[in-house]
Parts: structure tokens; C-alpha cells; sequence
């Protein structure tokens, strides 16, 4: 019983942040995002029954840490799902993605572990289910099951049954460019669950953000059906900056920037102000990605890699949802 599946990382236009649940990962507000082609995750999944535990390799290399716990944890979940609590499984998954510096890394990792996993036990369930199950491993992870423009319903059941990402536009509805500016390889100082559990325990920012999302969600999804990079361009950014206001209000406080990470949100205004239309997001990490499009690709990549401090520039396009491969 084996199987193998991709599926692309993503990036928040409207940010999740902060849960109601730790344990099922129930979020405290809807988010949306865009998948991204250019960085990825592909897995391998064989269950086999002569194991007697989960084996687990990243990158060629044998897991062994929490990292290993976690991927246990999560195939536990899906066994149990088919029925199968006593099968194990080897893992093999190649992360095409920096890990834990900010590219979300586990929301490519966890969609093709669910994907493949639930392939793999002929789990017969639909992209929704399979979004909601996968929401279990990380959150970010059940908005890579779609391609394109994707937005996670938080839901309001206990059990976490209606929370799960529904595709808003396909990858081809609009051909919208992120630009992704790697500042640090490095693993981040405080994970993305540590610090959204202080933020939203401790930041007395966190209810004014939780409420002001609402309406980013309207306005950023009628900026895409219309396709007016304008309006989704500034929500996106807007949004990024009031997710970060509440990790510096946060007891203690805390930031995911670097002196370069402000060099590029400045560098990016200024691209503005010369006439071409670019906005950057950051998420749990120093990186920045900015949204662009097509025409002023080389103006754009040119322009960020001449930043001190930043290490590369990956130009994207709207990337798919899973694949079997």
C-alpha cells in the first residue's frame, strides 16, 4: 500500500493567526491565501505490515525528534480514520521549501503527508474531508489541498467538522506573481504555534485584529474576483502589518524581522512610489514575499536582490493543488 503526492506551500493574503483550539487547530478567524508553484513538497507513504513503528525520512535524512512525533501523531489520525490503528508506515518526503524560516514548510509537508497517507489506505474521502483532516496536522496545510486563491473557514462546531479551506479562484483565474525574498535559512527563534498561543493569551492588539478581519476577507475576495491588484495588494499588506502589530504587544513581546526584512518593506514602498505596483506579506518569519505582476517581473527582481542582506529572490506563479504522482 503505497503512494506518492505533491502539493505546493502557500502563502496568507488574509493571515491565520491564533487558535480556539489547540488540539484540533480550530482557528480564531477565517484566512485566505495563494497557493505557490515555486515551492513545494513531495511524499512517499508505504505501509507495510511487518513495521512496528513509523519511520520517517526528510530529505534523505532518518527524523527522529518532535518533528518525527508530530508526523506520527498526524498518520495515527488517518489510521484511524481507515480503520487501521495497528498498520505503520515509512515516510519519505523531500521539502523543496526552507524549513521553519517563515515559508510555511509545514503547510506543503502536512498536505502531501494527508494526501499520499490517505491514498496510500484507500481512505475514501473527498477534498473537503481530506482538507479538514489535514487541518489536524497544521493549519496552514488544509488551504494547499486547492490550487489558487483558497480561504479557510474557521467554523463554529466544537469537533472542528466545518472548519476547512473551499476554493475561492483557480490558479488560472489571474495571473498574479509573488516574489519570495529570502533573507535567512535559519529556524526561526519562536514557532508559529508558540507565538500565536502568547499572542493570543497575552497581546491586548489580539481582539481588534480578530475583528478587523471580516472585512478584509470581503474586500480582498471581491478584489479578486475583479481582479484588482490595487485592492488586494494593500489588504494583503495592511493585513500582514496588523498580524505583526500584535507580536510586539504581546507579554513578552516578540518580532519575525530582520534590519532586512525593514529594508525590503521599504524598498517595495518605494517601487511604489516610482509606479510600479508591488506590496509585500510576511509571515511567522524574517522573509518577505511580495505580490507583483507579470510585466514588472524583472524590473521587481532586480530591484530586491540589490537590498543588502538578501540571500535570493524566487519569482512564483499561482501554483496547484494536489497531485498524485
Amino acid at each position: 500500500m503505497k503512494a506518492t503526492a505533491k502539493a505546493h506551500t502557500n502563502i496568507a493574503l488574509v493571515k491565520y493567526w491564533g487558535k480556539r483550539d489547540e488540539s484540533l487547530i480550530l482557528p480564531m478567524n477565517n484566512s485566505l491565501s495563494l497557493t505557490l508553484d515555486g515551492f513545494y513538497t513531495t511524499t512517499s507513504v508505504e505501509f507495510h505490515n511487518e513495521l512496528t513503528e513509523d519511520r520517517f525520512y526528510l530529505n534523505d535524512k532518518a527524523v527522529v525528534d518532535k518533528q518525527y512525533d508530530r508526523v506520527s501523531s498526524f498518520l495515527s489520525l488517518i489510521r484511524n480514520s481507515a480503520g487501521k490503528d495497528n498498520l505503520f508506515a515509512e515516510v519519505h518526503s523531500t521539502n523543496h521549501v526552507p524549513t521553519a524560516a517563515g515559508f510555511a514548510s509545514s503547510a506543503s509537508g502536512f498536505a502531501a503527508l494527508a494526501a499520499a497517507s490517505a491514498r496510500a489506505l484507500n481512505l475514501d474521502i473527498d477534498d473537503k474531508a481530506l482538507s479538514a483532516l489535514t487541518r489536524q496536522g497544521s493549519g496552514s496545510a488544509c488551504r494547499s489541498i486547492y490550487g489558487g486563491f483558497v480561504e479557510w473557514e474557521k467554523g463554529t462546531q466544537a469537533d472542528g467538522s466545518d472548519s476547512y479551506a473551499v476554493p475561492v479562484a483557480p490558479a488560472d483565474h489571474w495571473d498574479i506573481r509573488v516574489a519570495a525574498v529570502v533573507l535567512s535559512s535559519n529556524a526561526k527563534k519562536v514557532l508559529s504555534r508558540e507565538g500565536m498561543k502568547r499572542t493570543v493569551e497575552t497581546s491586548p492588539f489580539y481582539s481588534s485584529w480578530v475583528d478587523s478581519i471580516p472585512s478584509d476577507l470581503k474586500q480582498i475576495k471581491a478584489g479578486i474576483q475583479n481582479k484588482d491588484f490595487e485592492k488586494v495588494g494593500s489588504i494583503a499588506e495592511m493585513n500582514c502589518l496588523k498580524m505583526h502589530a500584535t507580536t510586539l504587544a504581546a507579554n513578552p513581546p516578540f518580532s519575525y524581522w530582520h534590519d532586512t526584512t525593514m529594508a525590503v518593506m521599504h524598498a517595495v514602498q518605494e517601487l511604489r512610489e516610482s509606479g510600479i505596483p508591488a506590496y509585500f506579506t510576511i509571515d511567522a518569519g524574517p522573509n518577505v514575499k511580495v505580490l507583483y505582476l507579470p510585466e514588472d517581473e524583472e524590473t521587481l527582481e532586480q530591484s530586491l536582490r540589490e537590498v543588502p542582506g538578501v540571500n535570493d529572490v524566487i519569482v512564483s506563479k499561482a501554483g496547484q493543488g494536489i497531485s498524485y504522482l
